[in-house]
């Protein structure tokens, strides 16, 4: 999917490749819409991308992640392919990302502040399930 998107939209996308950049490029992306900076803990990127006209952004990296939240008490799975439409406190349309629940590995499809409190966020999978957590769980410490 992001390919066909870096195909069409070449020329007003914004890419880098080198992994230091990629990440702290994704930490200024979830800092300029609102969410905590933990929600990506990945460092090993090869590729990111951001178009700025439709919100659209893709991080690239050479083989999954799993990534076990203590704060939470949970399994996330980033795939080697992440995908988001962004906007303030929310990334929607999400591919690449899957939590275990059960033993069972589901799709996360959204992710977005508690807009009332603004102190939980909220988390919805492929199901039309989702859950919340408290915004401590993923902030980096420079965030607390």
């Amino acid at each position: 999917m992001a390919t066909q998107v870096v195909k069409d939209d070449r020329s007003v996308a914004e890419m880098y490749h080198d992994a230091e950049i990629c990440y702290k490029k994704s930490l200024e992306l979830l800092e300029a819409i609102g969410l905590p900076k933990g929600l990506l803990p990945l460092k090993n990127l090869e590729e990111s991308g951001y178009v700025k006209e439709t919100g659209f952004v893709w991080l690239k990296q050479k083989k999954p992640v799993e990534y076990y939240n203590k704060k939470i008490g949970r399994t996330v799975l980033y795939g080697t392919e992440l995908t988001a439409y962004v906007e303030k406190h929310k990334m929607k349309k999400m591919t690449g990302v899957k939590t275990k629940e059960l033993m069972v590995w589901v799709q996360i499809t959204e992710m977005s502040l508690n807009e009332a409190s603004n102190k939980k966020i909220y988390f919805k999978s492929s199901l039309g399930i989702g859950k919340s957590f408290p915004i401590e769980a993923f902030q980096l410490e420079d965030e607390k």
